[in-house]
């Protein structure tokens, strides 16, 4: 039975993780289609944006503990999809990625919704870096969630190992906004059509950007920034999305949910 769902629709790629019985924890088997459904995203022309959501009330309970003894990887000794290989091929895919929290995050999951463009949750959502009280830390999933805390959240909320609100979680920088069921849909649907506002490669180069420039001295960032920027001023695309802008119409890379 596949644990991770696909549809492409007017140019979003939903992705929905679908193990509701195992709380969508990140099992070998869930990790492998889900790196399989990237490969897709990135591969795919017509796909503009994707969207990660869930099935079930637990968006994502982490790690699979049941698959991390000695005994369960001689059973299954093959190669298996890390977490960190997933989040980077997040972070260094050109399309942007939209997650639709409908339900708690533990641990990896906090990981997994941190590691998204943009995200937001139920309010009802319970998020919690629980690792401590399994009696590990919350490695890898720190190099995704350090960058958007601030060091006191990140140190009380790590050391806790208790669960906060989705509020709370926005507040920390973890996700963007947490909303009601009522507006879940609506507001993700508002942030899918700015997106498909936006040149696929401007988009592309802006995700770029922001991963890379907090890192670099200040010379080194403004070089590459204008190298940057006179490559995509000197596009065929900007040269149509300004005409497009002066003639008061659409560029021609626009769409929206409403297309038909």
């Amino acid at each position: 039975m596949a644990l991770v769902e696909t549809e492409l629709s007017r140019g979003v790629m939903t992705i929905t993780l679908a193990d509701v019985a195992r709380r969508n924890a990140l099992s070998r088997q869930l990790l492998s289609e889900l790196m399989s459904a990237l490969d897709d995203v990135d591969n795919d022309p017509d796909v503009r944006v994707c969207v990660v959501t869930n099935r079930g009330n637990v968006f994502c309970a982490g790690a699979n503990l049941s698959e991390q003894s000695d005994d369960a990887a001689k059973k299954d000794p093959g190669r298996t999809v890390s977490m960190s290989e997933l989040f980077q091929r997040i972070l260094h895919s050109p399309k942007p990625f939209v997650g639709r929290i409908a339900g708690h995050c533990v641990a990896g999951g906090v990981g997994l919704a941190a590691v998204m463009d943009i995200s937001i949750a139920l309010d009802s959502a319970k998020f919690g870096f629980t690792e401590v009280r399994v009696g590990v830390a919350p490695a890898m999933i720190s190099v995704v969630c350090l960058p958007k805390m601030r060091l006191a959240d990140a140190r009380s909320a790590f050391l806790r190992g208790h669960r906060f609100p989705a509020e709370e979680a926005a507040r920390m920088g973890l996700i963007n906004q947490a909303v009601n069921a009522d507006s879940l849909d609506r507001e993700v649907g508002a942030v899918l059509n700015d997106l498909l506002a936006g040149e696929p490669g401007a988009i592309a180069a802006t995700k770029q950007l922001t991963a890379r420039v907090p890192s670099m001295g200040i010379e080194d960032a403004f070089e590459w920034t204008a190298n940057l920027s006179a490559k995509l001023f000197a596009s065929d695309e900007a040269r149509e999305g300004m005409s497009a802008f002066l003639e008061k119409r659409s560029a021609s890379w626009v769409r929206s949910l409403d297309d038909e």
